[in-house]
């Protein structure tokens, strides 16, 4: 990489979108067990998840009317599935009204260009970022601004976990990065 050359471009793959949201009234569980399609009533838990297809969305439904959606695969797509769950359970006869959605954690992926030497990364970034290898082979990385955590490989392959939206990038930690032929060996 020269000197003039633009940094290389990080591809942030979104795999997961976790939101929460109430229909604000009470649920019967066993009435949406039985009359409900792709549901599945878990009795000791007191809950029902319900999947959808288009989104591809696992909810998660509690009696009280509090619901959670994960799988989705951006924000959009987060709102769009709660909102479809929610006319789902408006036509099981509910007196359903969406409110209170808010986002509350985004997992994205990225892989870096380059490998990473983990020991010598924890020492340059050591209040942030702690090391087991004992305990796990990725260094976990706290990005405080964010409230995010990072779990980062020796491969270069980064999972961002903990985010309240899908705007973080990891060049906060890594600004420009080297394409794996140009490291030294």
């Amino acid at each position: 990489m020269e000197a003039g050359s633009e940094p290389l471009p990080l591809d942030i793959l979104i795999t997961n979108v976790v939101c929460v949201f109430r229909v604000r009234c009470h649920l019967d569980l066993r009435h949406i067990a039985l009359k409900g399609a792709n549901v599945m009533y878990k009795r000791d838990e007191g809950k029902v998840v319900m999947k959808l297809r288009r989104p591809r969305v696992t909810a998660t439904i509690w009696s009280s009317g509090k619901i959670i959606s994960t799988g989705a695969t951006s924000e959009d797509e987060a709102k769009i599935g709660a909102r479809k769950c929610a006319r789902c359970l408006q036509k099981l006869g509910f007196q359903v009204r969406f409110g209170a959605f808010r986002v509350v954690n985004v997992l994205a992926v990225c892989s870096m260009p380059f490998e990473i030497r983990l020991p010598d990364f924890t020492k340059q970034q050591r209040p942030l970022a702690s090391y087991e290898p004992e305990l796990h082979p990725a260094v976990n990385f706290k990005i405080k601004p964010l409230t995010a955590s990072m779990q980062i490989f020796s491969t270069g392959s980064i999972t961002i976990t903990g985010l309240q939206n899908s705007c973080s990038p990891p060049s906060l930690i890594f600004p420009h990065p080297k394409p794996r032929s140009l490291l030294p060996r």
